[in-house]
Parts: C-alpha cells; structure tokens; sequence
C-alpha cells in the first residue's frame, strides 16, 4: 500500500506538470486549429531562463533565500515565454494562417528545431545544474509500521517542491479555467474559436486574441518550466522535447481543444505513466524496468484513439468549410 500511495502522488506531480503543457496546446488548437508543435520548447527556453536569472542574482546577491531565487526565476521565465511564443505566431504562424494544414505543421517543426539551436549556441549542449531553491528533505504524509513479515517503518512522502508544484498547477488551472469563462478576453476566445469571421463582425480582433492565446500558453509553459528544471535540478536544451510530446498525448486524450480534457489528460497520463513505472518490473517478471515507463503515454494515446478518437472529455465536429 505504501508503494502505490507513494506512485499516487508521484503521479500527481507528473500529471500537474504536464496538465499545465498540455493547457498550452489546447487553447492554441482550440482558437486557430493549430497544433503548436515548437510548445514543448518554449518551455524549454523558460527553464534556461530562470537558471540564468537565478545564477546571475546569486552571484550578486549571494546567501538569498531559496523561496526569492525561485520566484526570480519565475518573474523571469515567465514574460520571456511570452515573448517568445508572440514571436511565433507573429512571424512564423501568422502568414500562414490561410494556407493548408500541412504547412503551419511542417513550420512548428521548424520553430521547435530553431528554438532547440539557438538554446544550444546560448547556454551550451551540457546539462547545468538548477539551483536549489527549496529543502529537500521530504515530508512524510503517511506512517505505516511494521507488520507480518515487513520489520521496518514504510512512509509516503513528498519532497517541498512537490507540493509547490501541484499547488502552483492547481491554482494556474483554476485561474485559467475563470479567465476563459469570466472574463472579457475569455469571451473573444471562445467567440474566435467559433468562428473568426463571425467574432471579427462583432468587434473582436482575431489577431489579438490568436496573440493573447499564445502569450497566456506560453506563460503556462514557462512556469512549467521552471517546476520541471527544479524538481530534476537540470535544465539543457532539449529538455522541453519529451514532456511536450506528452503533453500534447493528454492533450489529444482528454480532447484537444478542450481546457478541462486537457487537465484530466494531463493528471491521468501522470498517474498511469508513474504506476506503470513503478509496478512494470513486477508484472514483466524483471524483463522491463522502470526505465520503459515512458511508452505508457503512447499505449494509452492509441486505447483512447481507438475507442474515442474525439478524446475523453472531445467532442465531435465537422470540419470547417
């Protein structure tokens, strides 16, 4: 029982994480019909970021607490994300946005390999060491004593910058969720993602929306970033590769284009991911390790695919004229 709490919560973090991604390939998919493949390494660019705000106020400031070196590193990745991913849809997205599907696809390609270089020529091809910012000690949330057979104390724990990142995920989750509905941007989201012909007829400017939605995914992925990068402790250029690709698999299984798919793709392929992990060695008889979770998000894309092609919370639609 330990072992599965414990891949519970583990779970959990992963899932936040990638919920919080994911949120970023949804809105964009939902409000141009675009799968922003170069997502992933906005990330990417915001955890490089942080490190070197964090390193260079260090340097200056040297002895700072933990909690202020990462929220510089925060306050930093964050409007950097944003600029970036307006940059995207500004230059590469934006002149593309009449042409055939293939071609917005094959540029995000591009942009995420454009992206991927000149973090390489910036920061360097080795991995460097993320500040540490909070205690490492876990907490432990659960005591089990010992029992028949099990002559030692068994705790469920998590580490501070867990419980940080599912409560930062969480509140993101919910502040979005209330700007979509609530507020007036939300409203020209929801009209654009309808119809940008109709939404511009009736005042909304499909441009500043499309660039809002942008800058608001890429805020998402630069907080992301900057939990991924703290709860390693490294941060290279192609980190943002791999967490993108799943974010984009939850996405698509809880239903691409819609925000709270996305959150239940994300926290669900977190969970499966981190107890196939952990019970995969036993259920192989030791053939496979743990080493092999990462093809769970990619057995569970195709289950959902084949028995729900619109996705857990999708819904089906025709395509536009």
């Amino acid at each position: 029982m330990d072992i599965f709490l414990q891949q519970i919560i583990n779970g959990l973090v992963l899932g936040s994480i990638y919920a919080l991604i994911a949120l970023g390939y949804t809105m964009v998919y939902g409000v141009l019909g675009l799968i922003n493949f170069a997502h992933g390494d906005v990330l990417m660019i915001g955890a490089l970021a942080a490190y070197s705000a964090m390193s260079a106020l260090s340097g200056v400031a040297p002895g700072l607490p933990g909690w202020v070196l990462l929220t510089a590193g925060l306050l930093t990745a964050i409007p950097v994300c944003m600029a970036v991913s307006f940059s995207i849809e500004r230059i590469a997205y934006r002149p593309l946005r009449n042409a055939p599907r293939l071609a917005p696809l094959i540029t995000a390609i591009g942009v995420s390999i454009t992206l991927q270089t000149l973090a390489m020529i910036i920061w360097g091809r080795s991995y460097l060491i993320f500040p540490s910012t909070l205690p490492v000690e876990p907490v432990d949330l659960i005591t089990f004593p010992p029992s028949a057979g099990i002559d030692y104390v068994r705790t469920v724990s998590i580490t501070p910058i867990q419980i940080l990142i599912v409560s930062v995920s969480m509140l993101l989750m919910i502040a979005l969720t209330l700007i979509i509905n609530k507020t007036r941007i939300g409203k020209a989201m929801r009209a654009t993602a309808e119809s940008p012909a109709i939404a511009s007829l009736m005042g909304i400017n499909p441009n500043t929306v499309i660039a809002a939605t942008f800058m608001i995914g890429g805020g998402l992925a630069g907080v992301a970033g900057v939990m991924v990068a703290a709860n390693y402790s490294v941060a290279h250029f192609y980190m943002g590769f791999i967490p993108g690709l799943k974010a984009f698999t939850a996405a698509v299984v809880g239903g691409i284009g819609n925000i709270y798919g996305a959150m239940l793709g994300g926290l669900l392929l977190g969970l499966v991911e981190s107890l196939g992990g952990g019970y995969l060695g036993q259920l192989t008889g030791g053939v496979f390790g743990s080493n092999y979770q990462d093809i769970f998000a990619f057995a569970v894309l195709i289950l959902v695919l084949t028995l729900r092609p619109s996705g857990l919370l999708g819904e089906k639609v025709s395509d536009r004229a």
